[in-house]
């Protein structure tokens, strides 16, 4: 995956502005903030989807963390994790998730 990432095709298609501000604001601006290192905003992203039961979105960000240099045993360490946080089923469900990557 490159970085920033492109959004879908049908994004573009169905919102236009949405995948232009997806691309420019959220991965051209935010994600590129010195703060935060990209493997640091995956965690964070993670973890968020994982809590909130974010699965359509999930595995993009589960790909983007591997490629920010997360490990799958590192992925589901934090997934084991928030298990206690946001609930047994959440964690199963990312968990699947991963292991369709």
């Amino acid at each position: 995956m490159s970085f920033p990432p492109r959004v879908s095709p049908a994004l573009r298609r169905q919102a236009p502005k949405l995948a232009q501000i997806t691309e420019d604001v959220l991965f051209g601006d935010i994600w590129q903030r010195p703060q935060l290192s990209p493997r640091e905003r995956s965690l964070a992203t993670v973890a968020a989807l994982v809590a909130q039961g974010r699965l359509e979105q999930l595995s993009f960000h589960l790909q983007l963390a591997r490629d920010n240099g997360l490990t799958r045993e590192e992925l589901v360490e934090l997934i084991t994790h928030l298990a206690f946080y946001s609930g047994w089923p959440t964690a199963a469900s990312a968990l699947n998730r991963l292991d369709e990557e």
